[in-house]
């Protein structure tokens, strides 16, 4: 058995369709160790988040399955939170009460009233968000929101946390701000992350590994990229730095020459 920490292993998925079974992935092979950040690239249809539904436990595996930790992943569970593109936070409950719930449906019995009120503005103060704990999220930027839908997955301390284009809504210099925020959480928690992004620079400036699906149906893993950038990453020096301008060329490559299987390639 895999000693890896997240062990997604020989994973196919079909879905039953009016025309028949359709594939959407065939067997996807990737080992996480502990405190690791993967982005998952590739064009639309690929099957990136339907990677990150059988790890989140929201789809099961056709053949194939995910170990976290020596256990078998077979239904959702608060140690993989999920952080979606919508921060689907609930509208009349404020930026605390949001992260109170999931808190209150983790730690019950574990924490006392006193303690989670730390543990919760400890989280938000994590995402910057100390000032508009109590505002509702029709008064709250789009950007904010996210910051607390973060805050809502990292208060439930999971050992992974799945991120499905979690900037994708957002301005480019909102988009900035959160990828810095994010890297200085990573970097104090040391989380295990799997993020989902169609932007390359993110993919760059925020991995460890880059791993670039081919294209659906029966989409897989092409290639994984290592991204040896020291830590911490600051976005302007990597602007003029080679090695972030090789790996940014070498996924863009991938992206646009190689994102067939090599079996299409031959046909």
């Amino acid at each position: 058995m895999s000693n890896e920490y997240l062990d997604i292993s020989h994973v196919s998925i079909e879905f039953p369709t009016k025309k028949g079974p359709f594939k959407a992935l065939d067997d996807v092979n990737l080992q996480i160790k502990q405190g690791e950040f993967i982005s998952l690239i590739g064009h639309s249809g690929c099957g990136k988040s339907t990677v990150l539904n059988i790890v989140a436990g929201l789809y099961q595996a056709t053949t194939g399955g995910v170990i976290l930790e020596g256990k078998e992943v077979d239904e959702p569970g608060p140690e993989r939170a999920v952080v979606f593109q919508n921060h689907s936070l609930l509208p009349w409950l404020t930026a605390y009460e949001n992260v109170e719930l999931a808190v209150k449906r983790v730690f019950k019995g574990q924490k006392n009233k006193a303690e989670m009120k730390e543990w919760i503005e400890h989280n938000m103060e994590l995402v910057h968000m100390s000032h508009a704990m109590h505002k509702k999220p029709s008064e709250i930027s789009g950007g904010m929101k996210q910051r607390v839908g973060i805050a809502r997955a990292l208060a439930m301390q999971p050992k992974v946390l799945l991120m499905d284009e979690p900037f994708g809504a957002l301005d480019a210099l909102t988009r900035a701000h959160l990828q810095d925020s994010l890297m200085e959480i990573q970097n104090d928690l040391n989380n295990t992350v799997i993020m989902i992004t169609h932007d390359v620079d993110e993919a760059v400036l925020l991995s460890d590994r880059i791993v670039m699906m081919t294209n659906g149906p029966a989409a897989t893993v092409g290639e994984v990229l290592d991204v040896g950038l020291a830590r911490p990453r600051n976005r302007v020096e990597l602007a003029d730095d080679a090695e972030y301008n090789h790996l940014r060329s070498e996924v863009l490559k991938f992206l646009y020459e190689r994102q067939r299987k090599p079996e299409d390639k031959a046909a």
